[in-house]
């Protein structure tokens, strides 16, 4: 619907009658004292402090490095000094503000040269149309309704994993696995249990690569890196980069499989891991050179594989591998001849089969997540507008 034919209850106006923004406070970790109140910087809440700089609710967005990236705030909370937050909502609906600004395409008035930087005085005046309170509140709670569904699947899907990795931890670490009263332990490892080089466990050890000149934000086929798998079945679309299809095809390695561990091999996000599986979004998709694919032969299982590798003590010992202070990285036979612990095949078997109904709920529920968020997508810009009444 075009600005002319705005349904009543609209109103024309600037930004700044819907909010004006203030630049953030700056604090660093080392003044920072365990509270209850988030810092939010740029890319999110970074950490929690004891003391606030702005009352809740409120809306923080992006002014420097991830600029325009936009945060909500339900309660007290500390807007870093890398945002603009919400000083002033001229009485309207903090939620409606945080989706409105969906809408606006921030990153446009970036006046920054080698560091990204936005000016709350270069979008304080953008024209905008704004509706009546009551249809905000109207507007927010339709749009909230779906995040807080997502939220809900969000944390069932941590609860799970969770609980599969607490199984994990008593079976294998613990040692409290079905039996064990019966089985004599030595130096530590149970009878029957062996020791095993990472190498032997695997069925295959794959890594990707990217094109000259690098991947794209648009257009092919998505190549994921450190900053895209977050766990099981959670995947940011957001910081997708994307390879030639002729490309793709090319590759001898790098292609992402169902059920395939990944591990990240270098830079900040060294020994992370993650666990791509059913209901993943890519008919195609591969890795770029930072992430390895890591496939174990039949009688060990992806499963116990994801559980071992994702234990604190595994990504310490991966991270240990690492050979470059200056250029943090392990290679491919490092990581091969990291050692492991591996119980009796029954056992792992065991832990499998007890597990695969978490993981296959963990992957319902993140495709589930994908359509809500997709729905909301569609939707928000048409609320926005007045195109769809509520």
């Amino acid at each position: 619907m075009s600005l002319a034919t705005k349904r009543n209850g609209w109103r024309d106006g600037k930004l700044s009658d819907l909010v004006v923004f203030q630049r953030g406070y700056d604090i660093t970790v080392a003044q920072q004292r365990p509270g209850p109140h988030p810092v939010i910087s740029s890319s999110g809440v970074t950490s929690y402090h004891d003391e606030y700089k702005a009352e809740g609710p409120g809306v923080v967005i992006g002014r420097k490095g991830t600029i325009g990236s936009i945060h909500f705030a339900d309660s007290n909370y500390w807007p870093h000094d890398t945002t603009l937050w919400s000083k002033d909502l001229k009485g309207n609906n903090a939620r409606f503000v945080f989706y409105f600004l969906h809408t606006v395409d921030l990153k446009r008035f970036d006046v920054g040269n080698s560091n990204p930087t936005l000016n709350r005085n270069h979008i304080h005046d953008l024209p905008i149309w704004i509706p009546q309170r009551p249809i905000q509140d109207q507007i927010a709670s339709v749009l909230a309704a779906y995040d807080d569904l997502i939220e809900n699947n969000r944390r069932r899907m941590k609860l799970l994993e969770d609980a599969a990795r607490l199984l994990y931890q008593e079976w294998f670490v613990r040692l409290r696995f079905p039996g064990h009263e019966r089985v004599r332990v030595k130096d530590g490892v149970p009878e029957g249990w062996r020791v095993l080089a990472l190498g032997d466990a695997l069925a295959d050890i794959d890594s990707g690569g990217r094109p000259k000149g690098g991947a794209v934000d648009a257009d092919g086929i998505p190549s994921i890196g450190a900053e895209n798998v977050l766990g099981i079945g959670q995947y940011d679309f957001s910081k997708e980069k994307f390879i030639p299809e002729n490309y793709f095809e090319r590759m001898t390695g790098g292609v992402v499989k169902n059920r395939d561990v990944l591990l990240y091999k270098d830079g900040a996000n060294i020994g992370r891991s993650s666990y791509v599986g059913d209901g993943f979004p890519h008919d195609k998709c591969a890795v770029n050179e930072h992430v390895f694919l890591l496939r174990s032969r039949d009688d060990i299982g992806q499963n116990f594989l994801y559980f071992w590798i994702s234990t604190d003590e595994s990504r310490q010992r991966i991270a240990n591998l690492n050979a470059n202070c200056a250029q943090p990285g392990i290679s491919r036979e490092r990581l091969k001849g990291l050692l492991m612990t591996l119980p009796t095949a029954a056992l792992v078997r065991e832990f499998n089969e007890s597990v695969e109904p978490q993981v296959k709920l963990i992957f319902r529920l993140a495709v589930m997540n994908r359509r809500l968020r997709a729905a909301r997508d569609l939707l928000l810009p048409r609320l926005m507008s007045g195109e769809v009444e509520v």
